[in-house]
């Protein structure tokens, strides 16, 4: 049903074409290449093989292809995942026909983004992208990888041993660095172009 919806609702976009689906994971790994869609909208909580694994095994073959993942909500485990499978982009399943087309839009522009009440990441990718976040101070990177981790301001204030608002002004001095709006579209920006790491 939902992918009845989903080719309904674009099927009018003059702009676009629908031009297969699949019903779990692993059957998107086997028509994907043949298809090589620009974009593959992707549920993460597939039957036979989850969306991350189908992002993995597909990304090494279509390199062109950008991944909008179509998700109930962005949890910080999740999104480290899917952003290492592959994703490009985050959309809500409550979004709009407009919010949903757009994302299409701009993803195949090249862009990342998230689901606008979620904060978008414009950082390109490729090109530029590559030196993004290079001006952060050792302090902020110290911060962005807590961030990562999940950590809330006062759980940051707390481990560091510094004030609120000493914390606030190194968050909002990373998000003006990376070019994000909130944090999580900062640290999605900071995995995908690898400023920071998990191990």
């Amino acid at each position: 049903m939902i992918r009845q919806g989903l080719a309904a609702m674009l099927e009018g976009e003059p702009d676009m074409a629908w031009v297969g689906e699949a019903g779990d994971g692993a059957e998107a790994v086997r028509a994907a290449p043949a298809l090589t869609p620009d974009v593959v909208l992707m549920d993460l909580g597939m039957p036979k093989m989850d969306g991350f694994e189908a992002m993995t095994h597909l990304r090494p073959l279509l390199p062109r292809t950008r991944f909008v993942v179509i998700t109930g909500g962005l949890d910080p485990s999740e999104v480290r995942r899917a952003v290492s499978a592959g994703a490009d982009a985050f959309v809500v399943k409550n979004a709009s026909k407009a919010e949903l087309v757009e994302a299409i839009r701009a993803t195949g522009r090249g862009e990342r983004l998230l689901a606008p009440d979620l904060g978008a990441t414009p950082a390109p990718v490729g090109g530029e992208g590559n030196t993004l976040g290079s001006d952060l101070t050792r302090r902020e990177r110290e911060l962005l990888t807590l961030m990562a981790r999940g950590m809330s301001n006062q759980g940051i204030s707390s481990l560091l041993s510094i004030a609120m608002p000493t914390v606030k002004f190194h968050v909002t001095n990373i998000l003006a660095k990376l070019h994000t709006e909130n944090r999580t579209a900062a640290v999605l920006v900071a995995l995908r172009n690898h400023i920071v790491t998990l191990e």
